[in-house]
C-alpha cells in the first residue's frame, strides 16, 4: 500500500469509521426502543417517550446520513411520534418522514428487506389527502407492493398490506395477506414487535371474522 492510499485510507476511516460502524447498533436500538414504548407502554404516556426518541433517532440519522437502514427507522419513530402527538401539528413529522424514507429508497431500495417501500406504503393510506397531506392510495399501493416483493413472507410487508385492503372494503384479501403475516418467521432480537404486531393483526382478523357474521 503507498503513503498516499494509507494516507487516504486513514482519513476515510476518520470521516466514515464511526457512520459504517454505528448504524448497526444504532439500528438495533432504535428498533428495541420503538418497540418498548409502542408496545408495552400506556398510550398515554407514549406521546412525550416517542417524542424523546425522535430526538435521540434524529442525532443518529445526522451521524449517518448515508445509512438507509437508520433513514428508514428515524422516519418509522417519527411518524409514530406524529400519530401518537396527533392533530395538525403532526402533519410536518409525517412529512419530514416521508422525506427521510425517500432519500433512503434511493440510497438502498433493498435495505430492511424492503422496509422503506412498506413504510412509505403505510404513511401514503394513513395520511390524509390533498389539501391537509400527502395521502395517495394508488402511491400507498404502489409502495406496498414493492416491499412485498423484496419480503414475500415478512410480518410487516404482510400486515400493512393487509390493513391497506381491509380499509379499502378488500376483506376476502386482506385475510389472506393478515394470515400470511401472522405465520412470518420470528425475527432475530425482535420479540417484543413481533409479539405486539401479531397481536395487532389477530385483532384485524377478529374483526374481519366478525363481519363474516
Amino acid at each position: 500500500m503507498t503513503p498516499f492510499i494509507r494516507r487516504l485510507a486513514a482519513t476515510l476511516a476518520l470521516a466514515c469509521g464511526a457512520a459504517m460502524a454505528a448504524p448497526t447498533d444504532d439500528v438495533a436500538r432504535l428498533q428495541q426502543s420503538w418497540a418498548q414504548i409502542k408496545y408495552q407502554v400506556p398510550v398515554t404516556s407514549q406521546e412525550a417517550q416517542f417524542e424523546r426518541l425522535r430526538g435521540d433517532a434524529e442525532q443518529v440519522a445526522q451521524r449517518n446520513q448515508a445509512s438507509a437502514e437508520v433513514l428508514i427507522w428515524y422516519a418509522i419513530i417519527e411518524s409514530t411520534y406524529a400519530g401518537a402527538k396527533g392533530g395538525m401539528g403532526a402533519l410536518k413529522y409525517v412529512k419530514n418522514a416521508k422525506t427521510s424514507l425517500e432519500r433512503a429508497i434511493a440510497t438502498d431500495p433493498e435495505a430492511l428487506s424492503g422496509a422503506g417501500y412498506t413504510s412509505l406504503g403505510s404513511l401514503y393510506y394513513q395520511v390524509p389527502g390533498w389539501p391537509i397531506g400527502f395521502g395517495d392510495d394508488a402511491k400507498a399501493q404502489e409502495n406496498l407492493k414493492k416491499g412485498l416483493a423484496l419480503n414475500p413472507d415478512g410480518i410487516d410487508a404482510n400486515f400493512f398490506y393487509g390493513d391497506y385492503l381491509l380499509r379499502k372494503g378488500d376483506a376476502v384479501n386482506a385475510e389472506r395477506y393478515l394470515r400470511r403475516a401472522a405465520q412470518a418467521a420470528p425475527r432475530a432480537g425482535r420479540k417484543v414487535a413481533d409479539d405486539g404486531r401479531r397481536g395487532e393483526i389477530a385483532q384485524l382478523l377478529e374483526k374481519i371474522g366478525a363481519g363474516k357474521k
